[in-house]
């Protein structure tokens, strides 16, 4: 991969990983919830679904995904699934007055990591979208799992630093939220974001 061909998949990482989606929604929340040091946490969760993915599409079984009706429709319902269970814990959240490590005791490193892996990793259009896109930057003639490599580093350090902006953005918020009532609306809103998140995806095509 030429450096001109990398710059290009390098503006499209970013183009990618700011628009919104349902990792900036877990990273907004997350950050508001838990404060910005354990949002770390989800953003490692994040990532490594992320990694998975572009492994998926790097051996083939994205081609297999993109085909495969019923496969595309499994993966597609449990993500909506788990958006729309998200934004019911949300819903239901007690409306406690935030502190910078709310809900420190309630989640634990694993359950944020795990939670933020079922989220980016249970979109197939993200696995299909990266199946039409990796491709293109791909040099057929060069050995191709050091492009691979090379795109997944890209694009980990790339959505490592935007998930970070919006779980620093959402952190910061922290300071405004003194009563309940400012808590259980801000709540409302994460999770008609996430319900949002959930019927994009039930309706894609």
């Amino acid at each position: 991969m030429s450096w001109q061909v990398w710059l290009a998949f390098f503006g499209a990482g970013w183009v990618i990983s700011l628009s919104p989606g349902a990792g900036a929604i877990a990273s907004m929340s997350t950050g508001l919830a838990h404060g910005f040091l354990r949002g770390y946490w989800n953003i490692l969760g994040l990532q490594l679904a992320l990694l998975l993915q572009i492994a998926i599409v790097a051996a083939g079984v994205g081609a297999l995904l993109a085909g495969s009706t019923t496969a595309f429709l499994i993966v597609k319902w449990f993500g909506v699934a788990y958006l729309a269970y998200l934004g019911v814990r949300q819903w239901r959240s007690a409306p406690t007055p935030v502190v910078a490590e709310v809900g420190a005791d309630r989640a634990t490193a694993a359950g944020l990591v795990l939670r933020a892996f079922l989220v980016n990793s249970s979109n197939p259009k993200a696995i299909v979208f990266m199946l039409a896109v990796l491709p293109q930057f791909l040099d057929p003639t060069a050995p191709l799992w050091p492009q691979y490599a090379l795109m997944a580093a890209t694009m980990v350090a790339v959505d490592t630093v935007v998930m970070t902006g919006y779980t620093g953005l959402a952190s910061r918020v922290l300071r405004l939220l003194r009563s309940p009532r400012q808590v259980h609306l801000t709540s409302r809103v994460f999770a008609a974001l996430f319900f949002t998140a959930a019927a994009a995806l039930a309706t894609a095509v």
